[in-house]
């Protein structure tokens, strides 16, 4: 059983290390989300050491625990580059890079995803590469993204528990702070426990809710763009017939 007393002093705690949380993980998935854009890109680059260097990072991200990138990033790179980083910093520059590697195969993906077709009635348009991406790649390889760069988001917020190795005050650094302090394991990692539940279950529902509205704008576009269509189709059946 909880008291009421450990819940006096580690509530405030908890909603103070939320804050840091949320921070950390906006802040650095949307670096994250600008690098894996870049990325995605370069690994249909046909410029071979473009998609090379966009290879090697992903490579070596995917391949070493996002706890090692954080020891490395706030250890050894200030020592190197002679800088002075402070923990939260080091935090987002973690989840950025991180984030970044994963969000760039999902990026790589959704582009291959996309009908060879819409590249080709671009160039029949007469329209150049980057106004084909804007304008008939990027949409429908955004929407066939959501839901993994969704699940990325929610992964990323709870990949931040693991930088308390570097004392990021986020919520599991302040539950270990106070744990620490209190002896009372059973109780304080239970409430962190709940808190990370909670706060997990309202970034899914968010997310469920953002993908059916896009879904509901897509049907939505559909129906205008058959409506449009057969609406065409039938003006020039109907001048064929009065021809003939």
């Amino acid at each position: 059983m909880v008291s009421q007393e450990t819940l006096r002093i580690l509530v405030p705690l908890l909603l103070d290390g939320l804050v840091m949380t949320l921070l950390v993980a906006i802040v650095g998935i949307g670096i994250g989300f600008v690098i894996g854009c870049v990325t995605g890109v370069a690994l249909r680059s046909k410029n071979v050491f473009v998609k090379g260097i966009s290879s090697v990072y992903i490579w070596l991200i995917r391949g070493t625990p996002l706890i090692v990138q954080a020891l490395y990033i706030y250890f050894v790179l200030p020592r190197l580059l002679g800088l002075d980083l402070n923990s939260t910093t080091a935090g987002i520059i973690v989840i950025a890079i991180n984030s970044g590697a994963f969000i760039s195969e999902i990026v790589r993906g959704a582009l291959e995803g996309v009908d060879i077709g819409q590249w080709e009635a671009g160039r029949s348009l007469g329209m150049k590469d980057y106004q084909i991406l804007i304008h008939f790649i990027v949409p429908p390889a955004f929407r066939s993204a959501l839901p993994a760069l969704g699940n990325q988001f929610i992964t990323s917020v709870k990949d931040t528990s693991l930088l308390t190795v570097i004392a990021v005050s986020e919520m599991t650094q302040q539950a270990m702070n106070y744990a620490s302090l209190s002896f009372d394991y059973v109780s304080t990692y239970t409430v962190l426990a709940v808190f990370y539940l909670g706060l997990i279950s309202l970034l899914i529902v968010g997310q469920k809710q953002i993908e059916k509205s896009f879904l509901l704008k897509r049907k939505k576009e559909e129906t205008r763009n058959g409506t449009a269509r057969n609406k065409a189709f039938k003006q020039i059946f109907l001048r064929w017939q009065k021809d003939s």
